[in-house]
């Protein structure tokens, strides 16, 4: 029976806490939607993620979705839960961390929580309750012009004023340092005055993450990045038996898709074509006036065949900057469907090998193929698991955030889900 659940905010949001609850020794299953009732979860499984939409939905919406994630979670007998959100906290004064969160405080009736979105690995720490994106203040990081979610402010107790009905309460370095029955006493102090409130603990290594799990880790609802699930993970594991690590690797080749437009992602594919891997770049203004079609890509994908292909759409601000003239909204829609189209082709074509790099191109991909749940193995990078859908175990599927992973990553990804000849 599962002991821990998860309700992220968006697919790449779900699979990287999911790929952290593994490292950390959990048997994880991703749910790509609500859970339908008769939904089967797989034998042994100790945790599940859950991935909504709730990031930029209607508030109403995703407060809705995410209370009956919890319901569901809730039936299937667990008792500790964690809402995900982005370790840059994406919202806006109307945004969705704040209302989430104040309902599921409301619904399993705790008194207070974390918020904990911090991420050292990606170089996402909390320092004096204010939030750094690598090295830089969020509000003077690039998140501060997202076209979605911009950032413009970096003190997360002042992100979250417009949005909750409940106060928050900041413990910086030097409290943290201070006995855990001390650190205790002042928040029984605080749930005396106050009905809910958060906790926001400076986070800026792993040390400090730990430490957070040693104070925080027995309340029955955290929330964040994906930060401290593996800690907390490992505290959980070692009160369960250990199952064997999902097999990652699959036979035949592959199809790598790239839309994201993340310096990293740039950085990715240049590495992979300089390191003799064959790529083709969707055009999407001769897309648009008729030039160059879907099929040019497939054919490209067919000449190739046995050999791993990149097809990609991601290009630097200034090109894109000029595509948009066509209207940014329908740009992206026909690209992302052109991925997603490529990857069902593949599949069906017997590709098991699916790669994808861009947040909105995975969620396009996932919702094409229509898997609705997922086993996590091992991660490629931090925050991207390897995946193998429930409805088709010979499939690997990697999606990642664009802005995750190192240079060689497409490259590392082929060698680790290889499966090698006689296997």
């Amino acid at each position: 029976m599962p002991i821990f659940g998860c309700v992220a905010d968006d697919f790449t949001g779900a699979s990287d806490a999911a790929s952290f609850l593994v490292k950390g020794g959990m048997s994880v299953q991703l749910f790509n939607g609500i859970p339908a009732k008769e939904s089967r979860i797989a034998e042994g499984i100790q945790a599940i993620v859950i991935a909504l939409k709730s990031r930029t939905q209607d508030t109403g919406e995703a407060v809705a979705d995410t209370m009956r994630s919890l319901g569901w979670l809730k039936e299937q007998g667990v008792e500790k839960f964690y809402l995900k959100y982005c370790s840059t906290f994406d919202s806006t004064p109307e945004g969705n961390i704040g209302p989430v969160a104040d309902a599921a405080m409301e619904f399993l009736g705790v008194s207070y929580t974390v918020l904990c979105p911090a991420l050292p690995v990606n170089g996402r720490v909390v320092r004096n309750g204010e939030l750094y994106v690598g090295g830089v203040p969020l509000h003077e990081s690039p998140m501060k012009n997202h076209p979605l979610t911009p950032m413009w402010d970096s003190r997360i107790a002042g992100l979250m004023k417009p949005q909750s009905k409940y106060p928050c309460v900041e413990l910086w370095e030097e409290q943290m340092d201070r006995p855990a029955d001390e650190i205790r006493a002042m928040l029984t102090e605080q749930e005396d005055r106050q009905e809910h409130f958060y906790v926001i603990p400076d986070y800026r290594d792993m040390e400090d993450g730990e430490r957070i799990v040693e104070l925080f880790g027995e309340l029955a609802l955290l929330t964040g990045g994906s930060g401290i699930l593996e800690p907390l993970a490992k505290r959980l594991s070692s009160r369960q038996e250990m199952l064997p690590e999902l097999d990652i690797q699959a036979e035949g080749s592959a199809i790598l898709l790239a839309g994201s437009c993340s310096k990293a992602t740039l950085g990715q594919i240049d590495y992979f074509r300089a390191h003799g891997g064959l790529s083709y770049k969707m055009d999407p203004v001769a897309m648009l006036e008729g030039r160059e079609t879907l099929e040019d890509a497939w054919k490209f994908v067919r000449e190739n065949w046995g050999i791993p292909v990149l097809v990609y759409s991601s290009d630097t601000a200034r090109n894109v900057k000029e595509v948009q003239q066509y209207g940014q909204e329908r740009v992206a829609e026909m690209l992302e469907q052109a991925a997603a189209k490529l990857a069902e082709r593949a599949v069906a074509h017997g590709i098991r090998r699916v790669v994808v790099a861009g947040g909105e191109t995975s969620g396009a991909v996932t919702k094409r193929l229509g898997f609705s749940s997922y086993q996590i193995g091992a991660s490629v990078a931090p925050g991207v698991p390897v995946m193998v859908p429930m409805e088709n175990e010979t499939l690997r599927l990697v999606l990642k955030s664009g802005n995750f992973g190192q240079e060689e990553f497409f490259v590392k990804v082929l060698e680790m889900t290889r499966m090698e000849e006689g296997k």
